[in-house]
């Protein structure tokens, strides 16, 4: 075989021994404060009809999309973004339900980014939905469990931004702007360019109050003071509630007690369509890309035939991974509690002790001694492998026992004498 089919195209990598199972320790945590929010998961296909994701539906753009064909000749693509996946998903199986409906899911998402982006291509997310709830408690309610899943994760230092569409689309009405030129201009405070932000405003005529908000949009974050300050400059009504919105968010938090890990950003705007009231998005220090993005989006399922508001949020799970790691987190995980080594001889009680173990709800795996290899060997392999102990067979029975990565209760403190294969019932 050739030495390159080894390697994995550009964009993704493999995830093993003990980073796998960090990974999968660490979504499992986030995953029981979903269940403790009242969330149920959701799974939905990996690819999908191209027109789920299509540009009206402000997903990303068809040149970064991973495009296949079906027999039928239908253009199908590997999801890019869970959002419209599941709207499509509520569209389809709960049409007349009028009462709210929280799910959360934990999948993959794929994106062509250029090769000089050095992003992932294929990604592991975690989130939830939020359907069915307009008010600011459901906003609320999503960041809450932002910060949970967070903290639950083992992260402590971290910032959730909060924003509002609305409150720039406030101001581009009120100046006039065209699509077009809406869209240029929220590249460009997205950026925090400000030079890019004067050249595309400085176009316009307009109230010298009006551009000063423009030219300023990239520099207003920070706290939610701030926030009064505006209501004083701001003129149009739809920028106004946008901001009476995230007063209302942030007194909410309040409740919870969380607010002091979120502050506001109202040059925060998203390059997904579809969002139509707050956004949100958290970080934290050892990436440089954001660890979780979210926000309202009340006019995506009309697309799909349901007339019902919507918000919530992904957690890009490598990112967070990446976090932890570089944060020097420690993330425990359970690994193999007990190796149990064997000759060929004893085959036939080792089996048995190793499903008297198991049935006690002991980790345990099986590895036959080959003539003339040291201990020592068997020692190194299972410390590679992430094992706590070592049991070495002797007479039918379990002989010495080996620590190999420390004893973390009762149950890994073990003596030879509760291996006896007569007295099963002593196993723990």
């Amino acid at each position: 075989m050739s030495v390159s089919l080894l390697h994995t195209p550009e964009g993704v990598r493999d995830i093993y021994d003990g980073e796998c199972a960090r990974k999968l320790a660490v979504q499992q945590k986030i995953s029981r404060v979903f269940r403790l929010y009242g969330y149920q998961d959701i799974e939905t296909p990996t690819f999908e009809f191209f027109d789920i994701f299509n540009k009206e539906r402000g997903s990303v753009g068809p040149n970064e999309m991973f495009k296949l064909l079906d027999r039928d000749n239908n253009t199908l693509v590997l999801r890019p973004d869970m959002t419209p996946a599941i709207a499509r998903c509520v569209a389809k199986y709960f049409m007349e339900e009028t009462m709210p409906l929280r799910l959360c899911y934990r999948e993959r998402t794929f994106i062509n980014n250029s090769s000089y982006q050095g992003r992932l291509k294929e990604t592991t997310q975690t989130g939830a939905e939020l359907i069915g709830s307009a008010g600011a408690d459901a906003d609320a309610e999503m960041i809450a469990m932002v910060i949970d899943a967070l903290k639950s994760a083992g992260l402590r230092e971290f910032q959730v931004e909060l924003g509002q569409v609305e409150f720039f689309r406030g101001l581009a009405e009120e100046a006039g702007m065209d699509e077009r030129t809406q869209e240029s201009l929220r590249e460009q405070i997205e950026k925090k360019n400000y030079f890019g932000v004067e050249e595309i405003v400085s176009g316009f005529h307009m109230p010298g109050r009006l551009r000063d908000i423009f030219l300023n949009l990239p520099e207003l974050f920070g706290s939610f003071e701030m926030l009064g300050r505006m209501k004083g400059e701001v003129r149009n009504e739809r920028s106004l509630r946008a901001i009476g919105r995230l007063e209302r968010v942030q007194e909410i938090l309040t409740h919870y007690g969380l607010s002091e890990y979120v502050s506001c950003d109202l040059g925060m705007l998203s390059k997904y369509q579809y969002y139509t009231g707050i956004i949100f998005k958290a970080y934290t220090y050892g990436t440089g890309e954001y660890i979780v993005t979210g926000g309202r989006y009340d006019k995506l399922l009309e697309q799909f035939g349901k007339d019902s508001s919507a918000v919530g949020f992904a957690i890009v799970v490598d990112q967070l991974m990446l976090a932890l790691s570089r944060q020097k987190i420690d993330v425990p995980f359970t690994g193999t509690d007990t190796l149990l080594l064997y000759t060929k001889e004893q085959e036939g009680d080792a089996v048995r002790m190793a499903s008297s173990l198991r049935s006690e709800g002991i980790r345990t795996a099986l590895l036959r001694q080959e003539d003339g290899k040291d201990i020592g060997v068997y020692l190194a392999y299972g410390e590679r492998m992430g094992v706590r102990r070592m049991i070495r067979m002797e007479n039918g029975r379990a002989g010495q026992v080996y620590t190999v990565c420390g004893a973390e209760n009762e149950r890994d403190a073990l003596t030879p004498e509760n291996y006896n294969l007569t007295a099963a019932e002593e196993t723990i």
